[in-house]
Order: structure tokens, then sequence, then C-alpha cells
């Protein structure tokens, strides 16, 4: 080979030498895949932050996937609770009262209801075993030791159409209840849920079609407007205050409604044979117990 064939050789292998050394340098070029969304942003532990908000039908046209307690609580309605003093003249439980008895009373009797349903929501009927009302308050007062729970919410809903003494526990105006979104098909659910004035407690009021309570309990309407509160919050206990079991057929309907049922029983008015006769009546296993009132 002479020398100018050798030369142009030399050259050319430094050429390639050069280019492969360019090469390497270069960054790798990626091909970019279609970026996926996420159902949900991260919290720092990793679980999903959710949460459900009631929107009625457009709510359950596009079902939420998630549930996150912890920031829906914050978002029920209380626009004017009721003061320390105000609760204690209306004789409603709250944190740090001074007869302490009483509260823990209830407490243990929402452990007790807690332990008994287990994992998720349910419905306890309340229904005093007396032959006179003034069971009212014991049920309210059983709904708010639920709503008491950080962790939980509560709905008091009234199923005595023959009594109104929930307008003196509860903070705002209500006016339709159970028995008119029962009556009426036209009613929306939100419409009869009013805030309570305690904390993480709504109530639905009895309603003013009394007449015809027997019937309007008895419907597929009322089934279903237990389904729906119950379905809708899985951190919501609802209490169903009834009329007297002894003597009232809605007692006995709204029975089929509830998880758990607790039968109070009147102090120097109830015989240890009404209790027997009451709990047998009752034919299932639902009863859970009994609360002594004074």
């Amino acid at each position: 080979m002479d020398d100018s064939k050798l030369y142009n050789a030399l050259l050319k292998s430094r050429d390639e030498r050069r280019q492969s050394s360019h090469d390497r340098e270069r960054p790798a070029v990626v091909k970019e895949e279609p970026r996926k969304e996420r159902h949900y942003s991260s919290s720092e532990d990793g679980k999903p932050n959710w949460v459900r908000v009631d929107k009625g039908d457009q709510e359950r046209a596009h079902p939420p996937e998630i549930y996150d307690p912890s920031v829906s609580l914050a978002l029920i309605r209380n626009p004017k609770p009721w003061s320390r003093e105000q609760l204690r003249e209306r004789k409603i439980i709250y944190s740090g009262m001074p007869d302490k008895e009483v509260m823990d009373a209830y407490r243990e009797l929402r452990i007790q209801l807690r332990k008994r349903a287990g994992e998720g929501n349910f419905t306890v009927m309340f229904s005093s075993l007396g032959n006179a009302p003034g069971g009212l308050l014991t049920a309210f007062n059983l709904a708010t030791a639920f709503a008491l729970d950080s962790h939980t919410s509560a709905l008091f809903v009234d199923c005595d159409p023959y009594h109104h003494e929930l307008t003196d526990l509860v903070s705002v105006p209500m006016d339709a209840g159970v028995t008119d979104f029962v009556a009426d098909r036209s009613q929306a659910i939100k419409s009869i849920i009013y805030p309570s004035g305690v904390e993480r407690l709504s109530v639905i009021p009895a309603g003013t079609q009394a007449s015809s309570a027997v019937e309007l309990f008895a419907s597929v309407r009322m089934r279903d407007l237990i389904a729906e509160l119950k379905d809708r919050y899985p951190d919501r206990c609802i209490v169903l205050n009834a009329p007297p079991f002894r003597t009232n057929a809605e007692a006995r309907i709204l029975e089929r409604f509830a998880d758990q049922i607790v039968f109070g029983v009147p102090f120097g008015e109830v015989t240890g044979q009404v209790i027997t006769d009451s709990v047998g009546a009752l034919g299932s296993d639902k009863f859970s117990g009994l609360v002594f009132q004074e």
C-alpha cells in the first residue's frame, strides 16, 4: 500500500472512532408512551383520598369507587349548633357533661351495639314497652352517642308521627318528613334531612301523614328509603324511633328495616312478664337489649 492510501485509511479510521465516541455521549432518545391518569391522587400513606359527596341522582349516575370518611364527616352541615347550656337544658348528652354516669351508659350501649353489628353501618330501632310515649329522648341520645364518635356519623329517623317532641331537640325548623316523602313521589330525600344542632348528627322528622302511617311504612317506597339512607354512607349509624311496641302496629312493621332492636323500659311501668312477652312477640334474633328509663 502506498503512502497516500495508508494516510487516507488512517484518517477514515480516526473519523470512525470519533463518530462512535460521539454517539455514545449522546442521550438515548426514548419513545414517549401516552400518559395514563390514575384514578385518584395518593396521600402520604398511599391510601386514596376520594371524598363522596351527596349529589342525589348525579351521584348514582357516576358511582364513586372509594370513600374517605375522614373528610366527608366534616362536610355534614350544622349551621346552628347547640351550646353546652342548650344541650343541658334539653337533656341531650354531650362530651364532658357533669353526669358522667349517664354519658358512660350511652357509650357502653354504643360499644355493645357496634360490637354486635360488626363492620359497616347498621340500623337500630328503638321502641318503648310502656303504654305512653316518652322514648324519643332516649332514642335521640342513642343517635347522639354514635355521632360523638368522631369516626362515624349518625342519622335519627323519627317514625312516630303521633308525637312531635323532636322539634324541641332540633335547632332548625323542620317541615316534611318520612311519611310525606313516602306519600309523595316528587319529594327528594335531601328535602327531608335536617341538621340537628349536634355535630355529625342529622335528623328526619316523622312528617304530617299520621292517619295513613301504617300503610305508608308498609310500602315499597318506605323500604327503598331506608335502603337508600343506609347505602349512601358506610360510616353512618341509623336510629329509628318507633311508636310504643305493645300498642302500635307501626313498630311491628318498622322492625323489618332494623338490624338490631332495643326496647325502652319505663321505670315502674313494665313487669318482667311484659318484657318476656314482648321479646317473644318480636320473634327474631334482632333483639339486642333493654334500656331502663327513669
